[in-house]
C-alpha cells in the first residue's frame, strides 16, 4: 500500500527535490527524490543535512 505523505518544507537542489514528512510511526523523515526521467533515485533520511548532502552529490545514471 502506498504511503500518503504530506510533504512540507520542499526545496529543489538541481533535479532532486527534498521534502519533510512524518512516517507511519510519527517520526520526522526527510526524503530526497530525483525528478529526472528514468532516474528512479529516492531515499529517506533521518536528518535534513543528510538528505541535502545526497541531493548535492547525486548523479543521474541515465543520460
Amino acid at each position: 500500500m502506498p504511503a500518503n505523505r504530506r510533504f512540507r518544507n520542499v526545496v529543489r537542489i538541481g533535479p532532486v527535490q527534498i521534502g519533510t514528512a512524518y512516517d507511519t510511526r510519527g517520526r520526522e523523515k526527510h526524503t530526497a527524490a530525483c525528478t529526472a526521467p528514468r532516474c528512479g533515485f529516492s531515499a529517506d533520511y533521518d536528518s535534513r543535512a543528510a538528505a541535502e548532502l545526497a541531493a548535492r552529490t547525486h548523479r543521474c545514471p541515465v543520460r
